[in-house]
């Protein structure tokens, strides 16, 4: 990924990530979660079930890992394996990390608006769409009460798309060829990926570059 805007449009398409924050014992802590990214900020929400918000002081560091399209890469998909065997294998993935700090809500006001919001992301586009006022009022305020909110401020993006940028043209060929008679979905998305990555070859490293902001 070369910018934020592919970072977002990734995110975008996921629409989840990993709350990762530390507890007050030292201990990561991780949740997944359904996120919207708008601006500068994360929003989300954790049942107060889940202990993990009751571990957060506002403003404590945060990481957001949203996870895209991930496959294994068999060496035997490589040309260049004739070439005495030089291959091993390899995994194939696309990532974003959004760190900052984070703020745990229980308004009701910001909970009903982080709730509509997610809603109608994931109900947009849909025949029947449903949305929060379909519900009786009372029985949303009863749900929204079993909820916290969780709001993290983004200062630091990560993006980062491993596809096999280290390989020769022949050896990527045999890899979207590969990659693609899996018939798996997260290898047909990676295989997807590698062909429409514009800097195939150019990154120096097989991890392929971050981009940051």
């Amino acid at each position: 990924m070369e910018d934020e805007a592919e970072a977002r449009a990734m995110v975008d398409a996921v629409g989840s990530g990993w709350l990762v924050t530390t507890g007050p014992d030292g201990v990561p802590v991780a949740t997944l979660l359904p996120i919207l990214w708008r601006g500068d900020r994360v929003v989300a929400h954790l049942a107060k079930a889940n202990h993990h918000w009751q571990g957060i002081t506002d403003d404590d560091p945060a990481l957001v890992i949203v996870g895209g399209p991930e496959a294994y890469v068999s060496p035997s998909w490589y040309p260049s394996k004739a070439d005495g065997g030089r291959a091993v294998p390899t995994w194939n993935y696309t990532a974003v990390h959004l760190t900052g700090t984070v703020r745990v809500h229980h308004d009701a006001a910001w909970l009903r608006d982080a709730v509509t919001d997610l809603t109608d992301r994931h109900e947009a586009g849909r025949a029947e769409r449903w949305r929060v006022t379909d519900a009786p009022a009372g029985y949303v305020d009863a749900r929204l009460r079993g909820i916290v909110g969780i709001e993290v401020q983004v200062g630091r993006v990560e993006a980062k798309a491993k596809l096999s940028q280290n390989k020769d043209d022949a050896d990527r060929r045999g890899v979207v060829d590969g990659l693609r008679r899996e018939g798996d979905p997260q290898a047909t998305a990676i295989a997807a990926a590698m062909a429409a990555d514009s800097t195939a070859g150019s990154a120096a490293g097989d991890d392929g570059g971050p981009g940051r902001r």
